[in-house]
């Protein structure tokens, strides 16, 4: 349990919006249309893998995400790190309680990985997760799951002023949402449309299902598993 809460940038509290700004499965969209591109070429134009390929310099959160190195117990120091150099003041800093830089395993790695490091429960809306188009189908034609998928260039944020955080996001180019909420206990239910189910504990990131994916195994993808690597680099 210590070595997942050092992934993660202060602690969820009971009643906190959950966030996520950038689009989720960048990375993993932007490898696939590299090591596949004669596949996809048959199927999409160039333009569309094309933006596939670039999709992390023009939808994602950049570089200045804090790494865990830099977090560690330093919650209202690092959230006003984090939130700052996008225009938010520092009162709109200190309500960010939150804050878990994506990477392997996708979204629905990081939101476990939030709610159990801070002991609570959660409620989320896959339908309202910033995710790309380009994405989508990519995945599809491959059979992968987009939200268990590569997503540095994501961010996911708890905090009590989650319309207004997202909203300023937005302001700026960068898509993000109110996907869900922190609740009392240990249940974690994701919805969509009329189905609900529970978030599992995650597993290997989607990626390792493709033939050359072996490379991306055994990197910290399980909680409390050594994470050598904030983000991923190809």
């Amino acid at each position: 349990m210590e070595a997942l809460k050092e992934e993660i940038t202060g602690s969820l509290l009971e009643g906190d919006d959950l966030v996520v700004a950038g689009a989720v499965a960048l990375q993993g969209t932007a490898l696939l249309v590299k090591y596949e591109k004669e596949t996809l070429e048959k199927i999409f134009s160039g333009g569309f893998l094309y933006d596939a390929e670039k999709c992390m310099e023009m939808y994602g959160i950049n570089r200045s995400v804090p790494r865990k190195s830099e977090t560690s117990g330093r919650k209202a120091e690092t959230a006003e790190k984090f939130l700052q150099p996008y225009g938010f003041s520092e009162e709109e800093s200190a309500h960010c309680h939150a804050v878990y830089a994506m990477g392997d395993g996708g979204v629905l790695c990081a939101l476990w990985k939030m709610a159990e490091a801070s002991g609570t429960g959660l409620k989320a809306d896959l339908r309202k997760i910033p995710i790309r188009q380009e994405t989508i189908e990519i995945c599809e034609k491959f059979d992968l799951d987009p939200y268990r998928l590569l997503s540095s260039g994501s961010v996911l944020l708890g905090t009590d002023r989650g319309r207004e955080i997202a909203e300023a996001f937005r302001r700026i180019k960068i898509p993000a949402a109110v996907i869900g909420r922190a609740v009392k206990g240990n249940n974690r239910i994701l919805y969509s449309g009329k189905i609900t189910r529970f978030l599992d504990r995650p597993g290997q990131d989607e990626i390792t299902k493709m033939p050359w994916g072996d490379k991306w195994k055994s990197r910290g993808l399980f909680p409390g598993q050594e994470r050598k690597n904030t983000v991923w680099q190809d």
